[in-house]
C-alpha cells in the first residue's frame, strides 16, 4: 500500500477506538473545568461517532457540522464572555476535536486528530504541573503514539503497537533531557499571558470577611514548604505573616492606603532561625515569612506593615531564603497620623460592642489591662471555635459577641480589633498561616491552606505593635496542635488533616516528599538554577548564544549516535536474514547470483539444478531459512542447524 492509498484508507472501527481512547484520556482532566453543557455535548458526539461506525452509517452532512460549530462557539462565548484566553480556548479545542470525529473518514483525518490531541495534552499543564498530571499526559502520549503506529502498520496486535510506541518515546527521552537542561529558560510560564491564566488559584485574599478563612481552611492544598537550618521553632511560635488589614466597613476588612516601602526596625532577642521557603503561586505580591523577618529577599521589599512584598505577583513557584526572630519588640510608627487609621471604625455599626469596650477603658485602665479584659471575655463567655459558624447580619461583631458566639479565627480577630479600636487602642488585623507539619521523609515543613489564620496587633506604648491571638484565648489547642485538633469532629476538614491511621500518614508523607522533589528539581528549574547548573558544567558565561550552540551540538551528536546504533541494530537484529545473505554471497562468488526479484524458493530450486552435487545441502538451507523466516514461531534448533549448514557450505 503506497502513502497516498494509506492516507485515503477508510477508518476501521478498531482504529476509531484507539482514537477515542487517546482523546478521552487527554480530555478527562478538563471535564471538571468545562461547563456541564460542553461535557454533555462531547459525550453525545463520542457516542454518536461509535454508533455511526458500528452500523457503517453515513456521516453527518457538512451543513449540520457547520451549524454545530457555530452553536458551540456561541455557547462558549456566552459562558466565558470571550473566545480568547485559557479557559475559553481549551473549551473551543475540546469542542472542535469532538466535532472532528463526525467528519473522520480517512487515515489522514485521523492523523490530524491525533496531532491535535497532542496539543490538547499540553493544555492540561496550563492548570496543573503536578506529578500526577505529568504521569497522565505521559500515558496519553503513549496511547496516541501507539495510535499513529497503528495507522502506519495496520493489523498489528495491541501489545506490539504499545511496545513500539514505548521504544519511540524512550529514544526521544535523551533529546528531551538535553532540551530541558540547555534550552534557554524564560521567567514564568508561557501560559501566563492570558488574563484568565491565574484564575482559581487557592490562597489568602486581599480582603477578609466572615467565613473567608474558614472556607480556605477546608482546602488541603499546600501554601508553601519550609526547610530550616536546624531545629524549627515550637509550634506556638509559627506565625507566618501575610497581608495586613486596616480598613473596616462593618463587614469586610481591607488593606489601608498604599504604605511606602520601609526598613525592618525591631529589637530582637533569642536565637535567629534561618530557613528557605518554597512558595506556591498565589497571584499576589506578598511573601510569607516567620514573624519577624530580619532581612528582605532579592527582588522584594518590605512594607511599613512589615509585610514582605515581591516586585511582581507570585505566579510561579518561588524560593527565597530568610532569617527570622520569634522574640522581638517591634518599633514601627509612633506618629499620631500614622496610628490614626488603626482607630477608625464605621459609624453606626455594632453599638453594643462599642459600649462594652468603652466600659473597659473607663476609669483610666491601662492599655495592657484593656487587652487582658478582652482576652478574658473570650475565655469566659462560652465562645466556640468552629469551621461552620452561622451567618451574620449587618452588625456582625455584635451578633457574634453577644449572640452566636461561634466562629473561626477571622471572627475572633475582627471582633477583637473592633473592641480595641472602640476602647481607643490602635489595632489592625494580620492574616497569614499558623503552624506547619514536619515531613519526616525529607524534613521539610509543610504549611497548607488549612493552616490559614488571622490574628490581631495592638499598638502598646513602649512596645509598639504587639501580637495578640484571641483564637488562642478561646481554643489554645489551635495554636499548639493545629486546626484539626481544635474544631469539632463534625466540621468539614480535609480527610488527610484528620487521619489517625499511621499507614495513611506514611503514604501522605512519602507522596508529599516525592511531589516536593518534582517541584524542586523539575518545576523549580528556573533561569537562575539553569545558570548555576551550566556554570558547574564548565560554561563560564551561560548566555543564550552559548546555550543555543551547545544545544545544537548536543542534539546533533545524540541523533548521530542514535542513528549509528539503529543502523547497527538493523544489521544485527535478524540473524536468520544475515545467514541467508551470507549463503547468497557464497553462491554469487561461484557465478550464481540471486536476482533482485527472485524469492528464496525459486533461488534454491535454480541453484540446486545448477550444482547437482550440492543440491541436497542447498535445499536443506532453503527449507530451514523459509521455516525460520516465514514460520509461525522462531526455532532455536533450526537456527543452529542453519548456522552450521551455511558455515560449512561450499560448491
Amino acid at each position: 500500500m503506497d502513502s497516498r492509498t494509506a492516507a485515503n484508507a477508510t477508518i476501521q472501527l478498531r482504529h476509531l477506538f484507539w482514537l477515542l481512547g487517546g482523546l478521552a484520556l487527554v480530555a478527562a482532566p478538563h471535564t471538571a473545568r468545562l461547563p456541564w453543557w460542553l461535557n454533555l455535548i462531547a459525550t453525545i458526539l463520542f457516542a454518536w461517532r461509535i454508533y455511526l461506525a458500528w452500523g457503517e452509517r453515513a456521516l453527518p452532512r457538512t451543513w449540520l457540522l457547520t451549524l454545530l460549530v457555530v452553536g458551540g462557539m456561541v455557547g462558549v462565548y456566552l459562558t466565558y464572555r470571550t473566545l480568547f484566553g485559557r479557559d475559553s480556548g481549551v473549551a473551543l479545542l475540546v469542542l472542535f476535536l469532538s466535532l472532528k470525529l463526525l467528519e473522520l473518514r480517512h487515515t489522514r483525518d485521523a492523523l490530524v486528530l491525533v496531532l491535535l490531541t497532542y496539543f490538547l495534552a499540553l493544555t492540561n499543564f496550563f492548570y496543573s504541573q503536578t506529578l500526577p498530571t505529568a504521569g497522565l499526559m505521559l500515558a496519553t502520549t503513549l496511547v496516541n503514539t501507539a495510535s499513529l503506529v497503528n495507522f502506519a502498520a495496520p493489523g498489528r496486535a495491541l501489545q506490539a503497537n504499545l511496545k513500539t510506541a514505548g521504544v519511540l518515546l524512550a529514544q526521544a527521552a535523551p533529546v528531551m533531557l538535553i532540551l530541558f537542561f540547555l534550552f534557554p529558560r524564560v521567567q514564568g510560564p508561557l501560559w501566563g499571558l492570558p488574563q484568565d491564566a491565574y484564575s482559581g488559584i487557592t490562597g489568602l485574599s486581599n480582603s477578609m470577611s466572615p467565613g473567608a478563612i474558614s472556607r480556605l481552611s477546608q482546602s488541603d492544598a499546600i501554601a508553601f514548604r519550609v526547610r530550616f537550618q536546624g531545629a524549627p521553632p515550637p509550634r506556638p511560635q509559627l506565625y507566618w505573616r501575610g497581608p495586613v488589614f486596616w480598613n473596616f466597613d462593618g463587614r469586610t476588612w481591607r488593606p489601608g492606603d498604599a504604605r511606602p516601602y520601609g526598613q525592618i526596625r525591631f529589637e530582637a532577642s533569642g536565637k535567629p532561625y534561618d530557613y528557605e521557603v518554597t512558595l506556591e503561586p498565589h497571584n499576589h505580591n506578598w511573601l510569607f515569612a516567620l514573624e519577624l523577618a530580619a532581612k528582605v529577599p532579592p527582588n522584594a521589599g518590605v512594607s511599613a506593615d512589615y509585610v514582605l512584598l515581591s516586585r511582581t505577583p507570585v505566579r510561579n513557584r518561588m524560593r527565597y531564603e530568610l532569617r527570622s526572630y520569634t522574640n522581638f519588640t517591634e518599633g514601627g510608627a509612633n506618629d499620631a497620623d500614622e496610628l490614626r487609621p488603626g482607630l477608625q471604625l464605621p459609624a453606626g455599626f455594632n453599638p453594643r460592642a462599642r459600649r462594652l469596650a468603652q466600659q473597659w477603658a473607663a476609669g483610666g485602665a491601662s492599655d495592657v489591662a484593656i487587652v487582658q479584659k478582652a482576652l478574658n471575655y473570650f475565655r469566659e463567655q462560652g465562645f466556640v471555635y468552629t469551621l461552620e459558624p452561622p451567618l451574620l447580619g449587618r452588625d456582625s461583631v455584635d451578633e457574634f459577641l453577644f449572640g452566636s458566639k461561634r466562629g473561626f479565627c477571622e471572627h475572633y480577630a475582627s471582633s477583637f480589633v473592633f473592641l480595641m479600636r472602640a476602647a481607643g487602642l490602635p489595632a489592625r488585623v494580620v492574616t497569614g498561616y499558623q503552624g506547619g507539619e514536619i515531613n519526616p521523609v525529607d524534613q521539610y515543613m509543610v504549611v497548607r491552606q488549612s493552616d490559614a489564620h488571622a490574628w490581631a496587633e495592638v499598638w502598646l506604648k513602649g512596645r509598639g505593635w504587639t501580637r495578640f491571638d484571641p483564637t488562642a484565648a478561646v481554643s489554645p489547642v489551635r495554636v499548639e496542635s493545629g486546626v484539626a485538633a481544635a474544631v469539632p469532629a463534625t466540621d468539614p476538614l480535609p480527610l488527610m488533616a484528620r487521619t489517625t491511621l499511621a499507614w495513611l500518614r506514611e503514604v501522605r508523607y512519602n507522596w508529599d516528599a516525592l511531589a516536593n522533589k518534582w517541584n524542586q528539581l523539575v518545576l523549580g528549574y528556573n533561569p537562575e538554577r539553569q545558570r548555576e547548573f551550566l556554570s558547574r558544567m564548565g560554561m563560564s558565561e551561560p548566555g543564550w548564544e552559548n546555550m543555543a550552540l551547545t544545544l545544537f551540538w548536543g542534539v546533533g551528536g545524540l541523533l548521530a549516535l542514535l542513528t549509528a546504533w539503529l543502523l547497527r541494530r538493523m544489521r544485527s537484529a535478524d540473524p536468520v536474514q544475515r545467514l541467508w545473505l551470507r549463503f547468497c554471497a557464497k553462491l554469487g562468488k561461484e557465478g550464481c547470483a540471486r536476482a533482485a526479484h527472485e524469492g528464496p524458493a525459486d533461488f534454491v530450486a535454480r541453484s540446486a539444478g545448477r550444482y547437482p552435487a550440492s543440491a541436497e545441502r542447498i535445499r536443506a538451507i532453503g527449507e530451514r531459512y523459509i521455516a525460520l523466516r516465514y514460520g509461525v514461531a522462531a526455532d532455536a534448533r533450526l537456527l543452529a542447524e542453519l548456522r552450521l549448514l551455511v558455515r560449512e557450505f561450499g560448491v
